[in-house]
């Protein structure tokens, strides 16, 4: 099959296109045909590696993917070939107790598609059957592979975690990024007042067409904390989404007494300072969370595929073109989710 891989880690000049062997479906999985990938920050990461990271070379990235049945494995029912379907790519083991518990993000034993496991940068993938979500035939592959993985993160890290609710006001670190915008789409539709700090005017505006309802160019403004606690008539906000790492001095200031802290990651860098005084005196809770459980993923699919929820799309590249997509994303130029094509 086609696909596109690396031998090493390295840079952008290090992924591969060209054959590698088709998987075949195990006990419990099913072959899909891929139709649409997205990229997400882990591919860059994984390609670079990390202290640590033992993957088997060739290694194929991609965690999310959206097509067409191809066959099934033994012990799988309630499945048909030519089923179109959305890939969850948050893998566990499906016995451990977590899982047993519905917590399969939290399995002792887990994994996530693309960057321990072959992924979906490739024309065909074998995935255990309970990780699929059926589409419905008028939802594109595209939509649906862009929504997958940051959607799911988004609505375990605001909703299961964080417990948003109607009403209250939320800041979210980050315009564009893909769960950034997911987050506010869903705080949109949960209800809430949505305060966006955004590096441009383009990505600002794309925050605003997904509901956003107050923006702060930080381009413009260093200390953004400051037109946050204006635009909330000096209250704070009730809840910051901050998945930079480095920006949490100025959420927590941006923070209200008894506020939450959400985070799903760093991409400001691992390792940061903060003031410890902030965490005390306003009785802030650090929430942090890693993709979602399967009922979270079955949840946030029906809402996206019902078109309850909206999905930010950037540019759609040839799964060949994957080196100048992953440099899109690299470059942080990108408004939305980037979707290379497999197949028709």
């Amino acid at each position: 099959m086609k696909s596109v891989f690396f031998k090493t880690h390295g840079d952008i000049a290090v992924l591969e296109y060209g054959d590698q062997p088709e998987p075949g479906p195990g006990f419990g999985q099913v072959l899909v045909r891929l139709h649409t990938a997205a990229l997400n920050h882990l591919d860059l990461w994984g390609r670079e590696g990390w202290p640590g990271l033992k993957l088997p070379l060739p290694h194929i990235p991609g965690a999310d993917g959206a097509g067409e049945i191809e066959s099934l494995g033994e012990g799988v029912s309630g499945w048909q070939v030519g089923d179109r379907v959305v890939i969850n790519a948050n893998l566990g083991c499906g016995n451990c107790p977590f899982c047993l518990a519905g917590q399969d993000n939290r399995c002792v034993d887990w994994h996530l598609l693309g960057e321990t496991i072959q992924g979906t940068y490739a024309e065909f993938v074998s995935v255990p059957a309970r990780n699929l979500f059926k589409l419905p035939n008028e939802f594109a592959f595209t939509s649906a592979a862009a929504a997958g993985l940051v959607y799911h993160t988004a609505w375990h890290s605001l909703i299961t975690r964080g417990q948003l609710h109607a009403g209250e006001t939320i800041l979210i670190v980050g315009a564009s990024g893909g769960v950034n915008t997911a987050c506010i789409a869903i705080a949109k539709f949960s209800g809430a007042k949505v305060i966006v700090i955004g590096s441009s005017k383009e990505k600002l505006a794309l925050a605003e067409s997904l509901g956003a309802d107050v923006l702060i160019d930080r381009s413009q403004e260093a200390d953004w904390s400051k037109s946050v606690y204006q635009s909330t008539r000096r209250k704070g906000v009730d809840l910051v989404v901050d998945n930079v790492g480095t920006t949490f001095p100025l959420s927590m200031k941006a923070a209200r007494k008894g506020s939450r802290i959400l985070t799903v990651g760093t991409t400001g860098g691992a390792r940061f300072e903060i003031d410890n005084r902030y965490i005390y005196s306003k009785h802030l809770s650090i929430i942090g969370s890693t993709m979602g459980t399967i009922q979270d993923f079955h949840k946030v699919m029906s809402l996206v595929c019902n078109r309850k929820i909206k999905v930010a799309l950037d540019t759609t590249f040839p799964l060949f073109e994957a080196r100048r997509a992953q440099e899109r994303l690299q470059n942080g130029g990108k408004l939305g989710k980037i979707t290379p094509a497999i197949s028709p």
